[in-house]
């Protein structure tokens, strides 16, 4: 079993940053992905970014250039740097964790909010 635990969400206006983390527990294989997901009111979870144990990324084109996805494989923690937010960014984040034996693990979600 994996567990995930986000932090970092909140309140920012438009134009703003914000961090968010992921911190995994448990059963971690060395070659696995782990990356973010959102959810807006009334819209299907899509991909934000994803980074590979080799640290190869891949970026949903709405945040090219203004996210960035990184990772400390030693401690097992993924982090989402977000800048010049938008309202559309708004949704919560969920962080995910993949490996090719067992399948996804979900976080249970950080609440975003981009004010306009």
């Amino acid at each position: 079993q994996v567990q995930l635990v986000e932090s970092g969400g909140g309140l920012v206006q438009a134009g703003g940053s914000l961090r968010l983390s992921c911190a995994a527990s448990g059963s971690i294989f060395s070659i696995n992905a782990m990356g973010w997901y959102r959810q807006a009111p009334g819209k299907q979870r899509e991909l934000v970014a994803k980074i590979t144990s080799s640290s190869s990324t891949n970026y949903a084109d709405s945040v090219k250039g203004r996210f960035t996805i990184s990772r400390d494989s030693a401690k097992n923690t993924v982090y989402l740097q977000m800048s010049s937010l938008k309202p559309e960014d708004t949704g919560v984040y969920y962080c995910n964790y993949l490996d090719r034996i067992r399948g996804d693990y979900w976080g249970k979600g950080t609440l975003v909010t981009v004010s306009s």
